[in-house]
């Protein structure tokens, strides 16, 4: 058992005053208002629920830096996804795991508490199989128990190279699975999830996108796991709309909301590109959008209907995506920054607090891990950020979100548990030293290669 004193803590009922809060089993089992503290108590100056990250593709982090170069002609995402394929090419299944320790680390370093990793990495080079058809899901799951992340694995079905359903060749032969073999895949991977982490963890499935899975697989998978988180990539870039809607006559979200039963347990990541009349049937589906700014904008996406979705009640998480730069602050504020230039307003998502506790909410849905608040009953997925920072000292409790995101440049965070696991502890991760270490073999490894 382990109890956290705070002075200051945000309660789904909002900031209130030393908070005693004490985790059994990984769980929050009681939060005592006006307490004082014991001994052996871990003490945090500003206690908050650890955001959920919805979205992520974490071999990516190796790649960071090395597309921002501008080439002969315009650069746009189906350049930089050329790019992607030739990098994975050099990619083995230990510098999989590596670089998912990586992220992972770095992901509890900034205040994220679990991740739902979007994992299509599924074969070796040239599309061969692995011997142990999940070995590559092994690895993002031991990665995740290296590092104590919290994980809901995604495994993806990928079938097709687009919607006229051509073979898939060069850097995709590595995603591909026919329905059959996703299948047995994944219930492989589901038994990896059990036996090598802890019950906090989980797993959900991913058809890519509606251009990589046929309509009659897509609805076959629903159909299998009617109950499982369901996240599938929709509407990124205009490109991919103009095709979807020359091949089904639709655009993507509408189409996907007219065919499929899109419900609370589906995160559609990114729909940066929605008409005002999908904005609010995707808000009244009840599924979570997915949104990843930092990635959106180094992609050249475009931005999230924000303020006409959360008008009609949408709900909305957020993700590190390709992982360029692994930041929840600079997700947070980029969202609505983004917002603020598209609307020239300001405070368009209201304050940073709200937009924090939305997303954490999000999240806790899209990744079906009940971890959003600091509440009894919830995994005690907990950040302890220093509101005596001289960057947060000036700062009433109620504005201390507000000042994290949108205010501070330097970090603040002092300490992160995950599922009760203390995995950050004055500000950084308890295996960062051997984590490290690992992830610049790796990098010198293919640095060589590249």
């Amino acid at each position: 058992m382990t109890a956290i004193f705070a002075r200051h803590a945000l309660l789904p009922e909002g900031w209130r005053e030393n908070i005693r809060v004490v985790v059994a089993g990984g769980k929050i089992a009681s939060v005592h208002h006006m307490a004082t503290p014991q001994l052996g108590d871990v003490h945090a100056s500003a206690l908050i629920p650890a955001m959920p990250n919805l979205h992520s593709h974490t071999f990516q982090r190796a790649m960071a830096g090395m597309t921002e170069t501008r080439g002969d002609n315009a650069d746009s995402f189906w350049t930089w996804r050329t790019l992607m394929y030739r990098f994975l090419d050099h990619l083995t299944p230990d510098d999989i795991q590596t670089i998912a320790a990586f992220a992972f680390m770095e992901m509890l370093e900034q205040g994220f508490g679990a991740c739902a990793e979007f994992h299509y990495l599924h074969h070796g080079q040239n599309g061969e199989a692995y011997a142990n058809r999940a070995e590559l899901s092994e690895r993002i799951i031991a990665a995740a128990a290296q590092t104590g992340l919290g994980l809901t694995l995604l495994p993806v079905l990928y079938t097709f190279a687009g919607l006229d359903q051509k073979p898939l060749s060069g850097g995709q032969l590595r995603f591909g699975n026919s329905l059959d073999q996703f299948l047995k895949l994944h219930s492989s991977a589901a038994s990896s999830v059990q036996k090598m982490l802890g019950a906090d963890c989980g797993i959900g499935v991913a058809p890519h996108s509606l251009r990589a899975v046929s309509a009659h697989d897509l609805m076959e998978l629903s159909n299998a796991f009617p109950n499982s988180p369901t996240h599938i990539h929709v509407a990124e870039q205009t490109k991919e709309v103009d095709d979807v809607l020359a091949a089904k006559g639709q655009r993507p979200v509408e189409w996907l909301l007219q065919n499929c039963d899109v419900n609370k347990n589906w995160c559609l990541v990114h729909a940066t590109q929605m008409t005002e009349a999908e904005t609010v049937a995707l808000a009244k589906s009840g599924a979570v959008a997915g949104l990843c700014p930092l990635t959106e904008a180094n992609l050249g996406d475009g931005i999230f209907n924000g303020k006409a979705f959360i008008e009609a009640g949408g709900k909305f998480g957020v993700g590190t995506d390709s992982n360029i730069c692994i930041s929840l602050t600079g997700e947070l504020s980029s969202l609505e920054y983004s917002q603020r230039l598209q609307e020239k307003q300001r405070n368009v998502l209201f304050s940073g607090q709200r937009i924090y506790t939305q997303a954490a909410a999000g999240g806790e849905q899209a990744l079906q891990r009940q971890c959003g608040s600091i509440a009894v009953g919830k995994w005690a997925d907990l950040t302890a950020i220093d509101a005596d920072n001289i960057q947060l000292s000036g700062l009433r409790p109620d504005q201390l979100t507000d000042g994290w995101v949108f205010a501070s440049s330097r970090p603040v965070i002092t300490d992160v548990w995950s599922g009760g696991r203390h995995c950050v502890q004055n500000g950084i991760h308890i295996a960062r030293d051997e984590i490290t270490s690992a992830y610049r073999k790796t990098q010198a490894r293919l640095k060589a290669v590249l």
